[in-house]
């Protein structure tokens, strides 16, 4: 299985352009998989809630989750992008899943980060996996990797891969995942964006880039640079990710011991 990650730089507002970019590169890429950055339709930086309910789209029927569906029919591969959600008066941050039967689900972020508790309502649709044939993938976003019961969850559903769009501007993610992948036996790919924004009179956000794919052992496959765009595709064997044996007498899952982990 290929998998990858399309590391790249945003403008703000900008959805249709986004689009284009996106689009435009992607069509050099022969994979399976590809995790595109969180909100990258939008941009990150919004200085109002009228402004996130602008930019925010309804989904499936929205012009991002339209244009990736025909996109990924016609190159028959599986898209995971984040994107701002609109539903009735409330906005999500949310990721979509879209392969080449078209739009398979939706992600919604469960931990927001800063000020996105301003514009973004925090999610209700669960920790979800999808079944897109030659593997289980999971979805969280960003700042969902702070909390290891996300990974655990989705691990503990089947998950063979975590897909993970970023906005990261602390420094702490990249070297954290490997520990994600191996205390879950998972692989991960952490697709970050790069460059800054500052918009408003906010603080200037610069984004840290170093999207990653990780493997179940925790080794780093690819590790992207801090401010460069970056379209990365490795070769996997998700089954790896099914044998959760750590030697003949532990297995990661069996000798978990649930009853004693309640507070």
């Amino acid at each position: 299985m290929r998998i990858g990650f399309y590391q790249f730089d945003p403008r703000f507002g900008e959805v249709d352009t986004n689009l284009d970019m996106v689009t435009a590169k992607l069509e050099q890429a022969d994979a399976d998989l590809i995790v595109l950055p969180e909100l990258f339709a939008s941009g990150y930086q919004f200085v109002s809630q009228e402004e996130a309910q602008r930019l925010a789209e309804p989904v499936p029927d929205g012009v991002t989750v339209r244009r990736l569906a025909e996109f990924t029919k016609r190159r028959k591969m599986h898209l995971v992008a984040g994107l701002a959600e609109r539903s009735g008066t409330r906005c999500y941050n949310s990721a979509v899943v879209i392969g080449p039967s078209g739009f398979l689900g939706c992600y919604r972020k469960t931990h927001l980060f800063y000020e996105e508790t301003h514009w973004f309502s925090p999610g209700d649709s669960g920790f979800l996996v999808w079944d897109i044939g030659a593997a289980k993938i999971g979805v969280m976003i960003c700042f969902d990797w702070y909390y290891p019961e996300a990974a655990r969850t989705l691990a503990l559903q089947g998950a063979d891969i975590i897909c993970h769009p970023s906005n990261l501007v602390l420094p702490n993610c990249p070297d954290s995942m490997p520990v994600r992948c191996l205390e879950n036996k998972v692989f991960a790919v952490t697709c970050n964006r790069i460059g800054t924004e500052a918009r408003g009179g906010k603080e200037r956000l610069t984004y840290i880039g170093q999207s990653e794919i990780v493997t179940p052992k925790g080794g780093i496959i690819h590790r992207a640079s801090r401010d460069q765009e970056e379209l990365i595709l490795v070769d996997i064997d998700p089954a790896e990710a099914r044998d959760k044996t750590l030697n003949r007498y532990n297995d990661l899952f069996r000798d978990r011991r649930a009853s004693l982990y309640t507070v």
